[in-house]
């Protein structure tokens, strides 16, 4: 019968399956093997009998809770297959197939913490298992762990050498621990293997970009989008690379040329219009954004291009029409999407009305606790309405600090390391203006991640930092019901990490980092317009916290302002606003930035 199942036999499998039930009417597997049967044919009501019959008679059978889950699990029921495989790895925890079901159910959760630990017990009772090894691979790098992401692709690859899917997720991992070289050298092997996809040759222009390679990264890159017009991820690094590198000869060409000669040739291209338009409004043009998001509607009027169309409608100030589109969507999606509760608390701050945005924000946060960007919103409207509650959550003066960075082993003194650092990080910069998508205005930001690469002086920056940031985190409270101090631990774990060199006249738009759970600004060069001396007269080149972006319009001034020093690290919430003063001066503003999660923490 099973193997009438798996030749896609499945109303002959559930004949045989109903006469054995009739047969044994006290038999688990026999139960079992019906609902399977059931479930293959697509009789999820009939399978889901036949499932808890079989539980019926053996409550704790794990084969049958695991077959169990998976029918569940095809069914969208991923909370019940969840319970179903906690219940067969309690009731046999020696069974490798229950903890291999509850980690790649768990993982497609979103529940990477209880992934990871699942497949690390299933690749314990079954070493030899490549699939096993992959997911946990998977859910290691979700979980922010590249190390442990790493090892466990490299033992898939000594299992399966040349296996297609760990080679790739290899180099991305690799990336993500800033190891580009390695990775470019990752992408390079598996396109010598005869791998010719555009999704290869993708990943290499950006570990090539990461790697300071600009020249052969955008040559990749234009040849990846004239050998594959209708791969849009390409078509969207390309977009993104002569945005931020454009040439020299030609400064202001329009980057979104390119975007648009497809379209023109590509009209039916839903895919390609879409990612034009989420390009569009990230370059901040909603009126052209507004454009295709119109013509995209009346293609498919999907949920997602409404709250594109929301979002464009809103930067144009249009607040009215856009609020008529979140009222909608908030009635068909409900309270289960933090991302468009956030848009939506946006929306409702900026059109005056507080109390609907924090009753929105707290939605989001009761869904995902750690939501850095619900937590922003619900702070911001908390002031606007008097609630105390915003000291609480960004106590400005406790968890906002700037602390001394000791210069490393090597350095005799602060300044000659500052000097190293600053003449490393000069080499990175290399861009012409901001990414796309940053907070960043005037300025570039290195590519790729900064820590992890293999540079003596950033790897003693990286030490040196980590120690300042865990010294600081000592001196925290504990508070099991406040959202940043609930997660602290004795460690943390780096996540996104880079510079950023502000030009005169720029500066870092009021944000929030949504990646983190403390994030920080090192300064490792001033310019003379933001030292010491200008202090009393000026508050150019500082930092600030607690204003909101200024196009919500909301009138608020910042909480805290800090002037920044060289040497000296800023350390705060990743959900409290921060922004910097623009300043005029010809030397430029160098920091190092990055995100840190508690290392440890259940997830």
């Amino acid at each position: 019968m099973v193997r009438l199942l798996q030749a896609g036999h499945a109303s002959d499998a559930l004949a045989i399956g109903r006469r054995l039930a009739a047969q044994a009417t006290r038999a688990p597997d026999a139960y079992q093997l019906l609902g399977m049967c059931h479930a293959e044919a697509g009789n999820i009501e009939d399978a889901e009998q036949a499932f808890q019959h079989a539980l019926t008679l053996a409550p704790e059978h794990p084969l049958v809770l695991v077959n169990y889950a998976t029918m569940l699990r095809k069914a969208g029921r991923v909370d019940a297959a969840l319970a179903a495989l906690r219940r067969a790895v309690a009731a046999a925890p020696d069974v490798a197939k229950g903890w291999s079901e509850l980690g790649g159910t768990a993982f497609a959760a979103g529940l990477h913490r209880e992934a990871l630990l699942a497949l690390q017990r299933a690749v314990a009772l079954q070493p030899g298992s490549v699939p096993d090894w992959l997911v946990l691979g998977n859910a290691a790098r979700a979980a922010g762990d590249v190390v442990a992401a790493e090892a466990a692709l490299r033992r898939v690859l000594a299992l399966a050498p040349g296996h297609g899917q760990a080679s790739m997720q290899l180099g991305n991992v690799l990336r993500l621990a800033g190891r580009a070289d390695e990775a470019a050298a990752c992408y390079e092997l598996i396109k010598a293997s005869g791998d010719q996809s555009p999704e290869v040759a993708d990943a290499l222009v950006g570990a090539l970009l990461d790697d300071g390679r600009l020249d052969h990264a955008m040559q990749l890159a234009r040849q990846v989008a004239a050998d594959h017009p209708d791969f849009v991820p390409g078509l969207v690094t390309l977009t993104n690379l002569l945005w931020e590198h454009g040439p020299a000869q030609a400064p202001d060409s329009d980057p979104f040329a390119l975007m648009r000669s497809a379209l023109r040739r590509q009209p039916d291209n839903h895919a390609l219009r879409t990612a034009f338009a989420q390009l569009l409004l990230a370059a901040r043009l909603p009126d052209e954004a507004l454009g295709e998001l119109r013509i995209l509607r009346r293609e498919a009027d999907e949920p997602t291009l409404a709250l594109m169309q929301a979002n464009a409608l809103e930067m144009l100030g249009n607040t009215q029409q856009a609020g008529v589109l979140y009222a909608q969507l908030h009635l068909d999606w409900g309270s289960a999407m933090p991302a468009f509760l956030n848009a939506y608390a946006r929306h409702l701050l900026k059109a005056g009305k507080w109390d609907a945005a924090a009753r929105i924000a707290r939605d989001a946060t009761q869904v995902d606790p750690g939501n850095q960007e619900a937590w922003a919103y619900l702070g911001t409207a908390w002031r606007l309405l008097g609630d105390p509650r915003e000291h609480w959550l960004c106590d400005y003066e406790r968890l906002v600090a700037m602390v001394d960075v000791e210069p490393p082993a090597g350095f005799t003194d602060p300044s000659t390391f500052l000097e190293a650092l600053g003449a490393t990080l000069d080499g990175l910069h290399k861009a012409r203006r901001e990414p796309i998508q940053q907070s960043l205005r005037g300025g570039s930001q290195t590519p790729g991640r900064l820590f992890g690469r293999r540079d003596p002086v950033i790897a003693a920056a990286q030490a040196s930092l980590l120690q300042a940031v865990e010294q600081w985190i000592a001196t925290l409270p504990v508070d099991d019901l406040h959202p940043f101090l609930m997660r602290k631990t004795r460690r943390v774990r780096m996540g996104g990490s880079w510079s950023v060199k502000l030009w005169s006249s720029g500066n870092h738009v009021n944000h929030i980092h949504p990646e983190g759970w403390m994030s920080s600004a090192f300064y490792v060069a001033l310019p003379p317009s933001v030292g010491a001396a200008s202090a009393t007269a000026s508050e150019a080149g500082h930092i600030q916290f607690g204003q909101p972006p200024l196009e919500l319009a909301l009138g608020l001034s910042p909480r805290r302002v800090i002037r920044p020093e060289p040497g000296k690290l800023a350390l705060f919430p990743s959900y409290m606003w921060h922004g910097t003063v623009p300043f005029e001066d010809p030397q430029p503003r160098v920091t190092v930035a990055f995100d840190m999660t508690p290392l440890g923490e259940e997830q």
